[in-house]
């Protein structure tokens, strides 16, 4: 039997895609495969469960127009389904002077698209949070927690019960063209399809290679490391409690997040992964190593951010630096409130030249939908991001 729609990679986009294609039509034949046991493995399970608001991206930006909505949308989902979910708000904290200009722009940035924002000088967030200590803030109330793979697993039984077939444990490794239709070539057998979605994450590239594109990006893995307070330090925070970040790097820098299930995290930090799903120091690749050593575009981004880089390295190293990050924003929290945590791997797209793809990256052609770069807020607008893929999908048909 031939596929209309095959979908490689069960993550949060990629169940969400195969979600909504069967609600646009029902009778659709479609296949999700991974190469994991379970759904959500990699990115979407190893997050901070934040539903962001849309405060940060550039407007007119993709990361712009799915978030508001798609943080709208994964509220609604999770409330209809049962899945906890928490709309707590934030504060973005500049902590000193120099810091003003930068939580101006997120202010304009965040009203340009939509996103409900206020100032909050040092007795508003004082009020907000206590222990949370900086010269102003802006208070953003519609961002909120989840848990993001427990939104999987609903998908997955979604899914399940509208006739999608699902093969968890079934791992890619080759693409053959027979007429017009695409042949996927896995560990359990062949797969017949039609058209196929890539929503690999940590191997997008490598699936659109294996598929004959030569993706416009590379992904570029980065470990983000966490800790975890004890429970006599979690109610240092209420919220969600983030630094102003650095325009010039991807990354949110080292805040304090509130879990559904009301712990509290501290990070994460941005380290270079040694393997795509290098979760720990050990996890080696020489593959991906020599990858690193070779990758022209890669060298370029070393060249550019070596200073960063060496810093996020001696954090993850160094607990005293990791705690110095934190105290930054919270002073009360001392080094013995802090237990390691699980970490996650963040697939970044890195072009060519050695540039970081910040927005949302897809790639198409007559057969493949090839999602290459799909970072934060992607679990907090997945749904969105299936409907638009479905939307490509129909467009060709």
């Amino acid at each position: 039997m031939t596929n209309d729609v095959a979908i490689i990679g069960g993550g949060i986009v990629g169940l969400a895609t195969a979600h909504a294609l069967i609600e646009q039509q029902p009778d659709r034949r479609i296949t999700v495969l991974d190469k994991e046991r379970h759904w959500g493995a990699h990115q979407t399970g190893h997050n901070s469960g934040v539903i962001h608001s849309g405060l940060y991206y550039p407007p007119g930006s993709a990361k712009a127009r799915f978030a508001r909505a798609g943080g709208e949308a994964m509220y609604r989902f999770c409330t209809d389904h049962g899945i906890p979910v928490r709309r707590t708000g934030k504060v973005v904290v500049a902590t000193s002077i120099d810091q003003l200009p930068r939580l101006a722009e997120l202010q304009r940035r965040g009203t340009a698209n939509g996103v409900q924002v206020s100032e909050l000088d040092q007795i508003g967030l004082r009020e907000r949070e206590p222990h949370v200590r900086g010269v102003r803030a802006l208070h953003v109330p519609d961002a909120g927690i989840t848990d993001f793979a427990a939104v999987s697993e609903k998908l997955a039984e979604l899914l399940a019960e509208r006739g999608v077939d699902l093969r968890p444990a079934t791992e890619l490794l080759g693409v053959r063209r027979d007429g017009s239709d695409l042949v996927l070539l896995t560990d359990r057998g062949e797969i017949r399809t039609r058209r196929a979605v890539n929503c690999a994450g940590l191997h997008s590239d490598a699936v659109a290679e294996l598929a004959g594109t030569t993706p416009p990006a590379r992904v570029l893995p980065f470990r983000g490391e966490y800790y975890e307070t004890t429970s006599f330090s979690r109610d240092l925070v209420n919220s969600l409690v983030y630094p102003v970040p650095d325009p010039a790097f991807p990354f949110l820098g080292v805040h304090l997040t509130r879990m559904i299930d009301g712990s509290l995290h501290v990070g994460p930090n941005a380290v270079p992964a040694l393997s795509r799903e290098g979760y720990r120091w050990g996890a080696i690749s020489p593959s991906h190593l020599q990858r690193l050593v070779t990758d022209p575009g890669l060298r370029v981004l070393a060249k550019k951010y070596w200073r960063t880089g060496a810093t996020e390295i001696a954090r993850s190293a160094l607990k005293p630096l990791f705690l110095r990050a934190a105290r930054t924003l919270l002073p009360d929290l001392r080094g013995h409130h802090l237990l390691r945590a699980e970490a996650g791997v963040r697939a970044q797209a890195v072009t060519p030249d050695g540039t970081l793809v910040d927005d949302f990256l897809v790639v198409e052609d007559e057969n493949w939908v090839h999602v290459l770069n799909a970072p934060s807020p992607a679990a907090t607008a997945s749904l969105l991001i299936g409907k638009d893929i479905a939307a490509r999908l129909r467009s060709r048909e």
